[in-house]
């Protein structure tokens, strides 16, 4: 049979520069309104619910959050359900080496985009209590695949509500006066589309790599269950790749684009480094986890990133051991918190 070939969208250098300069409009908006009918504070109070991922209760939140939530609570009009349910039992049937490929891999990639590690650096959101972002980013991503939630509509206000936190983030970096809009826009689009990538085809390349046996069919069906995820988050539809032929391209030419060593970078993965070991509760994790990285990542990429090359035989042995990654998430997971689809 001859070799069927996917129709693949072309994503270019003027394509990415033009997204590179835009934000989200309707979340900025729900923002700005924020701040202008209640004060700077307000917004800081608002910071503190957004950040957590328990509560998705709106009562209590002002009312141009409780307006955008309301208005932006709907799947796109190409949502497959059917996909999307094959998406969360790929993630259930991989849950531990899709965490240890979100840590060790996912994570660290985003921080090679040196232009977009400057919002986490300059905000210190992560850099000043890694552990707690390196949970909630758990929370967030265990919380997405909760079938139940997509189920009674909570989804939308868990995803929403990071949307907003982007929102929130570029107006606190835009008006901080030390922005450089050399950088792009702060948390545009070509790094939401790059992390939407990071979460996704690089969690797939994470699988590969680790050797874990996948369709390409249930690789797809992820792939669409995430970039459901992306819209709902307020990615581009342009830049949400169809298929993994898109994904490799789209990825490959934004780290043509974005990646090389940086201030911001290092010190978001030295910040890592040490939640990982924290999370491990050991301290040989530190040097297990920077193997991992180094085995995901490759040395270059690695170097980037200033990941301690640790010896031979550390290395040697993440080939077959599992740093220990969201372990309290995958022991929640069969309970009543985290309901396996």
């Amino acid at each position: 049979m001859p070799t069927i070939i996917k129709p693949t969208r072309t994503f270019t250098d003027e394509l990415l520069r033009h997204y590179r300069l835009q934000g989200d409009a309707p979340a900025d908006a729900a923002i700005t309104a924020v701040v202008d009918q209640h004060g700077k504070d307000e917004l800081r109070n608002l910071m503190r619910w957004l950040a957590d991922p328990q509560d998705l209760s709106l009562d209590r939140q002002p009312e141009p959050v409780q307006q955008f939530i309301r208005e932006f609570a709907y799947l796109p009009a190409w949502a497959d359900k059917r996909k999307m349910k094959q998406g969360l039992a790929f993630f259930w049937k991989h849950a531990g080496a899709v965490a240890l490929s979100l840590g060790c891999y996912s994570l660290p990639y985003c921080y090679l985009a040196a232009n977009g590690a400057q919002v986490l650096w300059m905000t210190e959101r992560i850099k000043n209590d890694t552990y707690r972002r390196l949970q909630e980013t758990g929370e967030f991503v265990f919380g997405v695949m909760n079938e139940k939630e997509w189920t009674n509509g909570a989804i939308f206000t868990r995803i929403l509500k990071i949307r907003l936190i982007h929102a929130a983030s570029r107006w606190f970096v835009l008006n901080s006066g030390r922005w450089n809009m050399d950088w792009g826009y702060p948390v545009n689009q070509e790094d939401m589309a790059g992390t939407n990538g990071a979460f996704s085809y690089i969690v797939i390349r994470g699988l590969r790599k680790a050797n874990i046996t996948t369709s390409e069919a249930e690789e797809e069906a992820y792939l669409h269950l995430l970039n459901v995820v992306g819209y709902i988050n307020g990615v581009a539809d342009e830049l949400l790749p169809q298929n993994l032929r898109e994904a490799f391209h789209l990825d490959r030419i934004i780290a043509q684009r974005q990646f090389e060593a940086s201030e911001a970078g290092q010190g978001l993965t030295k910040a890592l480094l040490r939640a990982l070991e924290q999370q491990a509760g050991s301290p040989s994790a530190y040097n297990l986890a920077a193997a991992q990285m180094r085995f995901f990542l490759g040395d270059a990429l690695a170097d980037m990133l200033a990941i301690p090359d640790v010896p031979v035989e550390t290395r040697l042995v993440t080939l077959t051991t599992k740093l220990p990654v969201f372990t309290d998430l995958l022991s929640r997971s069969t309970s009543a918190t985290i309901a396996k689809p």
